[in-house]
């Protein structure tokens, strides 16, 4: 089959035109740190309360897992179709289909998730010291999908580069306000923090909350592969994409370990159940942060929060964009998303904007910001750990079919495996499906989350059942990798 891309008027994404730090900077944005710091790991910290050093550390160790057979995938398969390719060579090209398709799913929910979020976020903060209406929040939602859609249109080059400035930015307010709480702490300073001695939830107390916390706070590490979908426009891509994702993942972590140690020590190990709710739920901002630095510390943790939103908005937008590009050149999609203009796929660009202010808007204006938000979260962990735990299977099924002579067990195997198991738990535990005992089932509106995926997911199946019996070739293009090997 001809090869859509060479029919276009610019040829081909643009080979070489992301050094490593772009593509470092495109995994460890769409993590979104501060976000995740202030606002996504104190939910798992209510289950392991002042054993939430540990918890992170688990949930880094589980992360890593996935990160290395990724990693090791992407070594062999550097390319903008990136999940969906690993599956279609390590399993077959019908699930590598589905995944796919299901990532299309989590794509398209990323853009107005990320919205949603930056709309109350700042209508939330500008209305409790500012007297602003919190009305205005589609503002600042509208305005960020614009701001990053002029990322993308000038290019991968242009948007990386946004994606260091704006994720060292994040970083370094998180670390300096870290380090600062550390030495204040003075003699509050603690490593029994890292074990179980304040893990005192009433209900999982001892190692079993630490256990429960890290499975919530496995969910901060997802975005970590996304360097994946760029791949063709890295530079090595064979040595750079493996490198970043697996150095996003570790360095995060690191950073995620130090942030829930300072927060541990000053807020109080023996209270931190109750740390998710400090400071209108957004302790970071509203009590350490002014605690250590002031007023001057509330308005920078503010703009590192704002600042993590279109950051991991831009890295989202990356790889939408490529992943839609990368199926309509195979013609999965209309062939006009496989069409790039002065070398980005304008059509992606597009779809990706329309769909994010209109999710968004509709969402927020059904419910509320928050609650559209956390709607599209649920769909997104529905989406996204079932998609990790096949990718580890067929870093397993790869190796040991198609690269028999390089499989290691403990790599493709050992490490895999264990990283395929960590994702179930996650997974009940972010779709709120009571598999164990510490989770519970959704309340409405958010149990709607797991129908809608699932619908996606059977008119998908559907999909496919038309493209197997009437264009099979388009299933097996799957397999297809675009950069040389």
């Amino acid at each position: 089959m001809a090869d859509v891309a060479s029919e276009n008027q610019t040829g081909e994404l643009r080979r070489g035109a992301v050094g490593f730090s772009g593509v470092l900077f495109q995994s460890i944005t769409f993590m979104a740190p501060a976000i995740a710091t202030a606002l996504s790991i104190p939910a798992g910290i209510a289950f392991s309360g002042g054993g939430a050093p540990l918890s992170v550390i688990f949930a880094l160790v589980a992360s890593l897992l996935a990160a290395v057979s990724i990693g090791q995938l992407s070594k062999h398969m550097p390319t903008a179709g990136s999940f969906y390719t690993y599956v279609s060579n390590g399993i077959h090209p019908a699930l590598g289909f589905l995944v796919g398709w299901g990532f299309l799913l989590g794509i398209l929910v990323g853009g107005p998730f990320l919205a949603l979020q930056m709309g109350f976020i700042v209508a939330g903060t500008t209305n409790s010291e500012w007297g602003w209406s919190t009305d205005l929040w589609w503002v600042w939602t509208v305005l960020v999908c614009l701001l990053v859609f002029v990322l993308g249109y000038r290019g991968i080059v242009a948007s990386t580069g946004a994606g260091i400035l704006l994720g060292a930015f994040e970083i370094l307010v998180f670390v300096a306000l870290s380090l600062t709480l550390i030495v204040q702490a003075g003699s509050d300073n603690t490593l029994k923090v890292f074990g179980t001695h304040y893990a005192n939830n009433s209900d999982y107390s001892g190692f079993s909350g630490v256990i429960v916390g890290s499975i919530f706070t496995i969910l901060a590490f997802i975005g970590f592969e996304e360097a994946a979908p760029i791949a063709e426009e890295a530079h090595e891509p064979h040595r750079t994409v493996n490198r970043a994702i697996i150095f996003s993942c570790l360095g995060i972590g690191v950073f995620y370990l130090l942030n829930t140690y300072a927060s541990t020590i000053t807020f109080g190990p023996e209270k931190m159940t109750g740390f998710v709710s400090a400071g209108d739920s957004n302790p970071w901002q509203n009590l350490l942060a002014r605690d250590a630095w002031g007023t001057v510390g509330f308005v920078l943790v503010f703009l590192a929060l704002i600042n993590s939103v279109i950051a991991n908005q831009n890295a989202a937008n990356n790889s939408s964009t490529r992943t839609l590009f990368s199926m309509g050149r195979i013609r999965l999609l209309p062939t006009q998303y496989g069409v790039l203009t002065r070398g980005s796929p304008m059509l992606a660009l597009v779809t990706q904007l329309v769909v994010s202010v209109g999710i968004a808007l509709w969402l927020g204006n059904q419910y509320d910001p928050y609650t559209g938000f956390v709607i599209l979260a649920t769909i997104l962990v529905d989406i996204f750990a079932p998609m990790y735990i096949l990718l580890n299977i067929a870093c397993i099924l790869y190796f040991a079919r198609r690269r028999r002579d390089e499989f290691n067990w403990f790599l493709h195997g050992l490490v895999p495996l264990l990283g395929a198991l960590a994702f179930i738990p996650a997974f009940c535990a972010g779709a709120g499906i009571p598999a164990f005992s510490f989770i519970e089932a959704l309340p409405k509106p958010f149990s709607y989350a797991g129908p809608a995926a699932a619908i996606w997911m059977v008119i998908g199946v559907v999909y496919l059942v038309v493209l197997i019996v009437r264009r099979p070739e388009r299933i097996t293009e799957t397999r297809r990798v675009f950069a040389e090997d």
